[in-house]
Protein backbone atom coordinates (compact mmCIF):
# COMPACT_ATOMS: atom_id res chain seq x y z
CA UNK A 1 0.00 0.00 0.00
CA UNK A 2 1.78 3.16 -1.26
CA UNK A 3 0.51 6.88 -2.67
CA UNK A 4 1.54 6.57 -5.88
CA UNK A 5 1.85 11.07 -6.27
CA UNK A 6 0.30 13.84 -6.27
CA UNK A 7 -3.69 13.67 -7.27
CA UNK A 8 -4.70 17.44 -7.02
CA UNK A 9 -4.55 20.84 -5.34
CA UNK A 10 -7.33 23.11 -4.59
CA UNK A 11 -6.33 26.80 -4.16
CA UNK A 12 -8.83 30.03 -3.29
CA UNK A 13 -9.39 32.39 -6.19
CA UNK A 14 -12.32 35.46 -5.23
CA UNK A 15 -12.67 36.01 -9.04
CA UNK A 16 -14.09 33.14 -10.45
CA UNK A 17 -14.43 34.67 -14.12
CA UNK A 18 -10.52 36.12 -13.76
CA UNK A 19 -9.46 33.10 -12.61
CA UNK A 20 -10.66 30.90 -15.72
CA UNK A 21 -9.64 33.43 -17.95
CA UNK A 22 -6.41 33.38 -16.29
CA UNK A 23 -6.25 29.36 -16.41
CA UNK A 24 -7.65 29.05 -19.28
CA UNK A 25 -6.18 31.63 -21.70
CA UNK A 26 -2.73 32.45 -20.35
CA UNK A 27 -2.38 29.04 -19.32
CA UNK A 28 -3.78 26.57 -21.60
CA UNK A 29 -5.61 24.35 -19.49
CA UNK A 30 -8.74 22.91 -19.79
CA UNK A 31 -11.91 23.14 -17.86
CA UNK A 32 -12.87 19.46 -17.03
CA UNK A 33 -15.48 20.04 -14.28
CA UNK A 34 -17.13 23.06 -13.42
CA UNK A 35 -19.10 22.73 -10.30
CA UNK A 36 -19.71 23.53 -6.97
CA UNK A 37 -17.79 23.26 -3.37
CA UNK A 38 -20.06 20.34 -1.85
CA UNK A 39 -20.28 21.85 1.25
CA UNK A 40 -20.54 25.08 0.00
CA UNK A 41 -22.76 25.10 -2.83
CA UNK A 42 -22.70 28.84 -2.96
CA UNK A 43 -19.52 28.96 -4.40
CA UNK A 44 -17.61 27.27 -7.68
CA UNK A 45 -15.42 24.39 -7.64
CA UNK A 46 -13.42 24.55 -10.74
CA UNK A 47 -10.73 22.05 -11.75
CA UNK A 48 -8.15 22.67 -14.69
CA UNK A 49 -6.60 19.95 -15.87
CA UNK A 50 -4.81 18.10 -19.41
CA UNK A 51 -7.06 17.13 -22.38
CA UNK A 52 -7.69 13.76 -20.25
CA UNK A 53 -8.67 15.29 -16.87
CA UNK A 54 -6.19 12.75 -15.16
CA UNK A 55 -5.70 12.30 -11.94
CA UNK A 56 -2.60 14.32 -11.22
CA UNK A 57 -2.84 17.34 -13.70
CA UNK A 58 -5.98 18.95 -11.60
CA UNK A 59 -5.14 22.20 -10.09
CA UNK A 60 -8.48 23.49 -8.60
CA UNK A 61 -9.97 26.09 -7.28
CA UNK A 62 -13.33 27.14 -4.72
CA UNK A 63 -14.40 30.92 -4.93
CA UNK A 64 -15.25 32.50 -2.22
CA UNK A 65 -15.79 36.01 -1.43
CA UNK A 66 -12.57 36.89 0.43
CA UNK A 67 -9.27 38.99 0.94
CA UNK A 68 -6.16 38.22 -0.14
CA UNK A 69 -4.16 35.39 1.49
CA UNK A 70 -1.45 36.38 4.77
CA UNK A 71 1.49 34.52 3.61
CA UNK A 72 3.46 32.94 5.91
CA UNK A 73 4.32 29.30 7.62
CA UNK A 74 2.02 26.50 8.22
CA UNK A 75 0.83 26.82 4.61
CA UNK A 76 1.07 25.32 1.34
CA UNK A 77 3.42 27.99 -0.60
CA UNK A 78 3.99 26.97 -3.74
CA UNK A 79 2.35 24.41 -6.67
CA UNK A 80 4.72 23.38 -9.55
CA UNK A 81 3.28 22.67 -13.04
CA UNK A 82 5.29 20.01 -15.08
CA UNK A 83 6.19 21.05 -19.00
CA UNK A 84 9.23 19.45 -21.37
CA UNK A 85 12.03 20.62 -21.88
CA UNK A 86 14.61 24.11 -21.66
CA UNK A 87 13.29 25.66 -24.43
CA UNK A 88 9.37 25.23 -23.41
CA UNK A 89 10.65 27.36 -20.58
CA UNK A 90 11.98 30.02 -22.16
CA UNK A 91 8.72 29.48 -24.75
CA UNK A 92 6.42 30.13 -21.41
CA UNK A 93 9.26 32.84 -19.56
CA UNK A 94 8.01 34.97 -22.93
CA UNK A 95 4.47 34.11 -22.97
CA UNK A 96 3.81 35.50 -19.49
CA UNK A 97 6.21 38.39 -19.96
CA UNK A 98 3.15 39.42 -23.16
CA UNK A 99 0.26 38.77 -20.40
CA UNK A 100 1.95 40.92 -17.82
CA UNK A 101 2.96 38.03 -15.53
CA UNK A 102 4.68 38.72 -12.57
CA UNK A 103 7.67 36.09 -12.91
CA UNK A 104 10.91 35.61 -12.04
CA UNK A 105 14.13 33.83 -13.82
CA UNK A 106 14.47 30.82 -14.74
CA UNK A 107 16.73 29.40 -12.35
CA UNK A 108 17.91 25.71 -11.25
CA UNK A 109 16.13 24.58 -8.31
CA UNK A 110 16.16 20.69 -6.60
CA UNK A 111 18.96 19.81 -9.91
CA UNK A 112 15.79 20.99 -12.34
CA UNK A 113 15.36 24.13 -14.15
CA UNK A 114 12.44 26.27 -12.47
CA UNK A 115 10.41 29.33 -13.61
CA UNK A 116 8.45 30.92 -10.54
CA UNK A 117 5.73 33.08 -11.31
CA UNK A 118 1.99 34.31 -9.88
CA UNK A 119 -1.16 34.57 -11.13
CA UNK A 120 -3.84 37.79 -10.64
CA UNK A 121 -4.34 37.07 -7.25
CA UNK A 122 -0.88 36.18 -6.15
CA UNK A 123 -0.95 32.35 -6.58
CA UNK A 124 2.29 31.21 -6.20
CA UNK A 125 3.00 28.87 -8.83
CA UNK A 126 6.10 27.68 -11.23
CA UNK A 127 6.82 25.76 -14.03
CA UNK A 128 9.52 22.84 -13.67
CA UNK A 129 11.28 20.76 -16.43
CA UNK A 130 10.17 17.45 -16.02
CA UNK A 131 12.43 16.18 -19.00
CA UNK A 132 9.34 15.23 -20.78
CA UNK A 133 8.92 11.79 -18.65
CA UNK A 134 5.97 9.75 -18.35
CA UNK A 135 2.95 10.44 -20.62
CA UNK A 136 0.94 13.62 -21.26
CA UNK A 137 -2.44 14.54 -23.09
CA UNK A 138 -2.38 18.04 -24.62
CA UNK A 139 -5.83 19.37 -25.40
CA UNK A 140 -6.47 20.44 -29.04
CA UNK A 141 -8.56 23.61 -28.23
CA UNK A 142 -5.74 24.66 -25.97
CA UNK A 143 -4.38 28.13 -26.70
CA UNK A 144 -0.64 27.18 -25.76
CA UNK A 145 1.13 24.64 -28.39
CA UNK A 146 0.57 20.84 -27.44
CA UNK A 147 4.93 20.72 -26.99
CA UNK A 148 3.98 23.35 -24.56
CA UNK A 149 1.39 22.77 -22.92
CA UNK A 150 1.61 21.51 -19.13
CA UNK A 151 1.58 18.40 -18.39
CA UNK A 152 0.67 17.91 -14.80
CA UNK A 153 1.45 18.88 -10.89
CA UNK A 154 4.30 18.69 -9.15
CA UNK A 155 6.22 18.72 -6.99
CA UNK A 156 3.96 20.99 -4.30
CA UNK A 157 5.94 22.74 -1.21
CA UNK A 158 4.85 23.61 2.00
CA UNK A 159 5.94 25.56 4.97
CA UNK A 160 6.76 24.45 8.41
CA UNK A 161 8.42 25.76 11.02
CA UNK A 162 9.77 22.84 12.40
CA UNK A 163 10.12 19.70 10.59
CA UNK A 164 10.24 17.03 12.94
CA UNK A 165 6.25 16.33 13.55
CA UNK A 166 5.60 16.64 9.73
CA UNK A 167 8.34 14.46 8.71
CA UNK A 168 6.54 11.54 11.18
CA UNK A 169 3.43 11.62 9.45
CA UNK A 170 5.21 11.19 6.14
CA UNK A 171 7.42 9.40 6.82
CA UNK A 172 5.87 6.81 9.29
CA UNK A 173 2.07 7.42 8.30
CA UNK A 174 1.85 8.27 4.63
CA UNK A 175 5.03 6.26 3.90
CA UNK A 176 6.96 8.63 1.99
CA UNK A 177 10.85 8.66 1.07
CA UNK A 178 12.98 11.49 2.40
CA UNK A 179 14.75 11.39 -0.74
CA UNK A 180 17.38 14.60 -0.39
CA UNK A 181 17.56 18.44 0.90
CA UNK A 182 18.16 21.32 -1.08
CA UNK A 183 18.41 25.20 0.11
CA UNK A 184 16.22 27.65 -1.97
CA UNK A 185 16.06 31.48 -0.45
CA UNK A 186 18.50 30.76 2.26
CA UNK A 187 15.84 27.82 3.53
CA UNK A 188 16.65 24.39 3.96
CA UNK A 189 14.09 22.24 1.86
CA UNK A 190 13.64 18.45 1.96
CA UNK A 191 12.17 16.36 -0.31
CA UNK A 192 9.73 13.52 0.72
CA UNK A 193 9.16 10.83 -2.21
CA UNK A 194 5.68 8.71 -3.01
CA UNK A 195 5.35 5.77 -5.35
CA UNK A 196 8.16 5.97 -8.00
CA UNK A 197 9.17 9.37 -7.47
CA UNK A 198 9.94 12.09 -10.02
CA UNK A 199 8.21 15.59 -9.71
CA UNK A 200 4.67 14.31 -10.12
CA UNK A 201 5.14 12.49 -6.86
CA UNK A 202 7.23 14.53 -4.52
CA UNK A 203 6.20 16.69 -1.45
CA UNK A 204 8.82 19.54 -0.85
CA UNK A 205 8.80 20.57 2.76
CA UNK A 206 10.88 24.35 3.56
CA UNK A 207 11.52 24.89 6.85
CA UNK A 208 10.80 28.33 8.06
CA UNK A 209 10.47 28.97 11.83
CA UNK A 210 10.79 32.81 11.25
CA UNK A 211 7.98 33.48 9.69
CA UNK A 212 4.18 34.32 10.59
CA UNK A 213 1.21 32.27 10.70
CA UNK A 214 -0.34 32.13 6.83
CA UNK A 215 -4.09 33.69 7.34
CA UNK A 216 -6.19 31.61 4.31
CA UNK A 217 -7.41 33.86 1.39
CA UNK A 218 -7.12 34.89 -1.96
CA UNK A 219 -4.28 33.14 -3.48
CA UNK A 220 -3.84 30.58 -1.05
CA UNK A 221 -4.21 27.19 -1.29
CA UNK A 222 -7.07 24.96 0.49
CA UNK A 223 -4.96 21.93 0.81
CA UNK A 224 -2.92 18.78 -1.30
CA UNK A 225 -4.83 15.58 -2.07
CA UNK A 226 -2.55 12.46 -2.78
CA UNK A 227 -3.34 9.68 -5.13
CA UNK A 228 -4.16 5.95 -4.07
CA UNK A 229 -5.01 3.86 -6.96
CA UNK A 230 -8.51 1.75 -5.87
CA UNK A 231 -11.36 1.61 -3.46
CA UNK A 232 -9.57 -1.42 -1.72
CA UNK A 233 -6.27 0.68 -1.22
CA UNK A 234 -8.70 3.99 0.01
CA UNK A 235 -10.17 1.57 2.46
CA UNK A 236 -6.86 0.63 4.22
CA UNK A 237 -5.41 4.15 4.45
CA UNK A 238 -8.83 4.96 6.08
CA UNK A 239 -8.11 1.46 8.39
CA UNK A 240 -4.35 3.00 8.79
CA UNK A 241 -5.21 6.57 9.58
CA UNK A 242 -7.98 5.09 12.65
CA UNK A 243 -5.01 2.42 13.94
CA UNK A 244 -2.74 5.43 14.25
CA UNK A 245 -5.22 7.15 15.95
CA UNK A 246 -4.94 10.53 12.82
CA UNK A 247 -8.13 12.17 13.37
CA UNK A 248 -9.81 12.38 9.84
CA UNK A 249 -13.02 12.88 7.97
CA UNK A 250 -13.00 9.04 7.44
CA UNK A 251 -14.50 8.05 3.97
CA UNK A 252 -16.09 10.89 1.97
CA UNK A 253 -17.73 10.53 -1.45
CA UNK A 254 -16.86 13.23 -4.11
CA UNK A 255 -18.73 11.34 -6.82
CA UNK A 256 -15.91 11.99 -8.98
CA UNK A 257 -13.30 10.12 -6.73
CA UNK A 258 -13.60 8.77 -3.19
CA UNK A 259 -11.74 11.29 -0.38
CA UNK A 260 -10.25 10.90 3.30
CA UNK A 261 -8.73 14.19 5.10
CA UNK A 262 -6.84 14.99 7.68
CA UNK A 263 -3.90 17.62 8.96
CA UNK A 264 -0.60 16.97 9.62
CA UNK A 265 0.75 18.25 12.86
CA UNK A 266 1.93 21.68 11.53
CA UNK A 267 -2.10 22.34 10.91
CA UNK A 268 -1.80 21.97 6.80
CA UNK A 269 -4.88 20.28 5.47
CA UNK A 270 -4.09 16.59 3.56
CA UNK A 271 -6.59 14.39 1.33
CA UNK A 272 -5.92 10.99 0.07
CA UNK A 273 -8.25 10.25 -3.21
CA UNK A 274 -8.76 7.44 -5.26
CA UNK A 275 -7.76 7.65 -9.28
CA UNK A 276 -11.56 7.15 -9.84
CA UNK A 277 -13.87 7.05 -11.07
CA UNK A 278 -13.01 10.40 -13.03
CA UNK A 279 -14.48 13.52 -13.93
CA UNK A 280 -16.14 11.60 -17.26
CA UNK A 281 -18.94 9.75 -14.76
CA UNK A 282 -21.61 12.23 -15.57
CA UNK A 283 -20.74 13.89 -18.96
CA UNK A 284 -18.79 12.95 -21.94
CA UNK A 285 -15.38 13.33 -22.11
CA UNK A 286 -15.30 15.45 -25.18
CA UNK A 287 -17.51 18.24 -23.41
CA UNK A 288 -15.96 18.14 -20.27
CA UNK A 289 -16.66 21.52 -18.32
CA UNK A 290 -18.95 23.23 -20.61
CA UNK A 291 -21.92 23.07 -18.24
CA UNK A 292 -22.53 23.08 -14.62
CA UNK A 293 -21.73 19.32 -13.55
CA UNK A 294 -24.05 18.62 -10.21
CA UNK A 295 -22.95 14.79 -8.39
CA UNK A 296 -26.57 13.11 -7.80
CA UNK A 297 -27.35 14.50 -4.45
CA UNK A 298 -27.34 17.58 -5.23
CA UNK A 299 -28.85 17.60 -8.78
CA UNK A 300 -32.59 18.11 -7.43
CA UNK A 301 -31.14 21.91 -6.05
CA UNK A 302 -29.78 22.99 -9.57
CA UNK A 303 -32.02 25.79 -10.40
CA UNK A 304 -31.50 27.01 -6.66
CA UNK A 305 -27.67 26.89 -7.02
CA UNK A 306 -27.63 27.96 -10.50
CA UNK A 307 -29.37 30.97 -9.24
CA UNK A 308 -26.49 31.58 -6.70
CA UNK A 309 -23.79 31.15 -9.01
CA UNK A 310 -22.41 34.44 -11.10
CA UNK A 311 -21.64 33.26 -15.12
CA UNK A 312 -18.12 32.56 -15.98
Amino acid sequence: MQLTGIHHLTAVTADAKGNHDFYTRVLGMRLVKKTVNQDDVSAYHLFYADAEASPGTDLTFFDWPVGPERRGTHSIVRTALRVAGEDTLRWWADRLDQHGVRQGEIQTLDDRLTLEFEDPEGQRLALVDDGGAGPAHAWDRSPVPAERQIRGLGPITLSVPNLEPTQVVLEHVMEMRHARSYEHAGRPVHVFEMGEGGPAAELHVAVEPDLPIAQQGAGSVHHVAFRTPDAEQYQAWAERLREMRVPSSGPVDRFYFQSLYFREPNGILFEIATDGPGFATDEPKETLGERLALPPFLEPRRAQIEAGLKPL
